[in-house]
């Protein structure tokens, strides 16, 4: 994800009208969370920044990972904060609202998805609906059953992530799992629709579920096609918007623009009189000359593309993402 994961902190990254780990948040709420606690970089203020001391209403809490060893360790860092079952749920993530509930309904348990090659991911072997074992990016697949990267432990797992490093030189919440297997019945919650924004066409992969699936702009206005207008946004009378697409706060689109689902136009950014964007984010601030042509890119913040340019995706998988960006990072997060 670099040099968009140099601007902010990966999980910070927008996605709809807020942060990636916003949605996380969310769900965490809705699942019925009690405490919010963000593990976080000594260095990293923009998270701190966009959350503060309450998020919904719920209390957040930050527990200092420095410098950074492994899955395992992060949450090792914020046991100090932990009374009672917790769950964790990684921060770059996205989760479906309703699986996430179901997975608080239990003691032990872990989410899982089918993917169509498991061997990118931590893969779950199970009996039933009950876990019995947990093997990282193996070479012949058990299942196809991916670790969707959110659990619930029991309190008295806490210290389940004091474990050995791994062979990536890491502590990884994988022998953490393990533990908690050999201890517990834990359940496999299944989710239909989970996403790990590793690429970027997984951000803008990101971007289409949030707003296929019809997360509105807060305060904003839907004008149908899965199209999000947020207040303050100025779209041209002559300009064509096809959903899904999000057009953040005080962004700008002039005559004859074309926006082509989906596609996020960030707050404050600005395109450009008979621009055409296809499968695009711009990030908030990011500027579209008149006449540029976009398909398949992520446009960073402070990035300006002058008259007539023409950037496309080049072909990777299938999908087709290019990222244009400098590699300064922010110095207080982006205005979503």
């Amino acid at each position: 994800m670099r040099p968009l994961s140099r601007i902010t902190p990966k999980p910070m990254l927008p996605v709809g009208d807020r942060p990636l780990v916003a949605h996380v948040a969310d769900a965490a709420v809705a699942g019925g969370a009690d405490d919010l606690i963000f593990v976080v970089g000594d260095s990293d203020g923009h998270l701190r920044e966009y959350f503060g001391d309450s998020y919904r209403g719920v209390p957040v809490t930050y527990a200092v990972q420095d410098p950074p060893a492994g899955t395992a360790d992060a949450v090792r860092c914020a046991t100090p904060y932990i009374d009672g079952r917790f769950a964790v749920l990684n921060g770059d993530n996205l989760f479906e609202a309703e699986a996430i509930a179901r997975l608080f309904d239990h003691d032990a348990a872990v989410l899982a998805h089918r993917v169509d090659d498991p061997r990118e991911y931590g893969v779950l072997s199970t009996d039933g609906s009950r876990v019995t074992g947990v093997v990282e990016k193996p070479d012949d697949p058990p299942t196809d059953l991916a670790n969707a990267g959110a659990y619930v432990f029991p309190g008295s797992m806490r210290d389940a992530f004091d474990v050995s490093r791994s062979s990536r030189g890491e502590y990884e919440i994988t022998d953490a799992v393990e533990s908690l297997i050999a201890e517990c019945d834990v359940t496999a919650v299944e989710t239909a629709r989970w996403l790990d924004v590793a690429r970027p066409d997984d951000f803008v992969r990101a971007n289409e579920i949030v707003l296929a699936e019809g997360v509105p702009v807060e305060d904003g206005d839907h004008w149908g096609d899965g199209v999000y207008v947020a207040p303050g946004a100025s779209v041209a009378d002559d300009a064509t918007v096809h959903g899904p697409a999000m057009i953040g706060a005080n962004a700008v689109i002039e005559s004859d623009a074309v926006i082509r689902g989906p596609s996020v136009v960030g707050a404050g950014a600005s395109v450009g009189p008979e621009a055409e964007l296809t499968r695009s984010v711009l990030f908030p601030g990011a500027r579209v000359g008149s006449r540029v042509l976009l398909n398949g890119v992520v446009l960073g913040p402070r990035c300006d593309l002058s008259t007539g340019a023409c950037v496309s995706g080049t072909h990777q998988s299938g999908e087709t993402t290019s990222v244009v960006a400098t590699h300064s990072p922010l110095e207080s997060a982006l205005g979503y």
